[in-house]
């Protein structure tokens, strides 16, 4: 089975008898048909992290932090989640007979809730989590100090907390090199505490191409941009906001996070930031759905939305080869698509009827 360990030398030591498998990584990066062409672009790609085992690239991180933990012993898991990685580190924990314990940020989609408890999690939503920064800075010190007395880690997918794991995500990068014979020009990734994004940049980064590093760009919506404007305008920092104010799930990180390093590497790579509206990311991800086939979440559109207004600014060129992120699969936040996208209701009816609905197709 190929799955991230085909690059353990980029990954933490853990002996092949306490790796749990489930599958992930070895996603499929598909070429564009039709958006691409919309845009000017020849060659743009999709990484389909939505294909990964329980639909999310988080699957990378969970891989790694689970298998540690079975190395080590442990039997019981505590962790933070805005969805995606509550979803994943429950698979993997469920795989390798670990309890597993989640405290989740107000507001995470409730699809993403019920693959959690599916897989034996336990949940816990904290009012203000996730949306108020001095709230999310409270429940991190609170979960820190309660593993540490425990002697338990305390897995939240970002550098800051837990590099070892991240080095998991890293190897989507390369993935994404290997493919493409290192023949890549902008990756475009989105970001909430930038985790993501630094994975990319240090998968890039390690590479040392002779031609130059693949432009790594980071994307966030306006209603949670830490990170994407400082970047731009050329600032050393990232920033925390207020609150967040954004509809799209598992990018409202109002904190800083791993955003220092994002800055600090994408401009290594030459990329910059993008902020893009929630408008904008809906809007692509109903286009993914129905130009391409391809069913995101919405963070999944994220970088998407990203390129369109890098395309806008002239920032990439019509020949350069592009990678968005497709980060997780719409089945993950049915809620915003029943919100966003007014689709009809499904009529009943006899097949007489049926036929007659279908004649004005033909």
């Amino acid at each position: 089975m190929n799955t991230i360990w085909k690059y353990q030398n980029q990954l933490p030591t853990v002996a092949p008898q306490h790796r749990v498998l489930l599958g992930e990584g070895q996603t499929p990066l598909v070429r564009s048909r039709s958006i691409g062409a919309s845009l000017g672009l020849n060659n743009l790609y999709f990484k389909l992290e939505n294909l990964n085992p329980t639909g999310s690239y988080k699957d990378r991180f969970a891989a790694v932090l689970v298998s540690e933990l079975n190395a080590r012993g442990q039997k019981v898991c505590i962790a933070t989640s805005s969805g995606n990685t509550g979803a994943a580190l429950s698979a993997y924990c469920a795989a390798a007979g670990i309890q597993c314990i989640l405290v989740v940020v107000d507001g995470a989609p409730l699809p993403k809730i019920r693959q959690m408890q599916l897989y034996g999690a336990s949940i816990f939503m904290v009012h203000g989590f996730g949306k108020d920064p001095a709230i999310t800075s409270a429940v991190f010190d609170e979960l820190e100090a309660l593993c540490r007395t425990h002697e338990l880690p305390l897995p939240i997918s970002a550098y800051r907390y837990c590099p070892s794991a991240m080095q998991g995500v890293q190897t989507m990068a390369s993935e994404i090199l290997e493919t493409l014979e290192g023949r890549v020009d902008h990756i475009f990734s989105p970001a909430g505490g930038g985790g993501l994004t630094l994975a990319i940049t240090r998968g890039v980064l390690s590479e040392k191409p002779d031609a130059g590093f693949a432009k790594v760009n980071c994307v966030q919506p306006e209603g949670n941009d830490t990170i994407a404007s400082a970047l731009r305008n050329q600032n050393r920092k990232a920033s925390a906001v207020a609150l967040s104010t954004t509809a799209v799930s598992g990018l409202q990180v109002p904190g800083v996070l791993d955003g220092d390093a994002v800055i600090e590497n994408c401009r290594k790579t030459g990329g910059t930031g993008y902020v893009v509206t929630d408008e904008r990311v809906f809007a692509w991800q109903k286009a993914l759905a129905q130009k391409e086939g391809i069913f995101s979440e919405p963070a999944g559109a994220v970088a998407l939305a990203g390129l369109e207004d890098a395309v806008a600014r002239n920032e990439v060129s019509r020949d350069e080869t592009v990678v968005c992120l497709v980060t997780g699969s719409g089945f993950k936040d049915m809620a915003s698509v029943e919100r966003n996208f007014g689709l009809p209701p499904v009529e009943t009816v006899d097949v007489g009827r049926a036929i007659g609905l279908i004649q004005p197709f033909l």
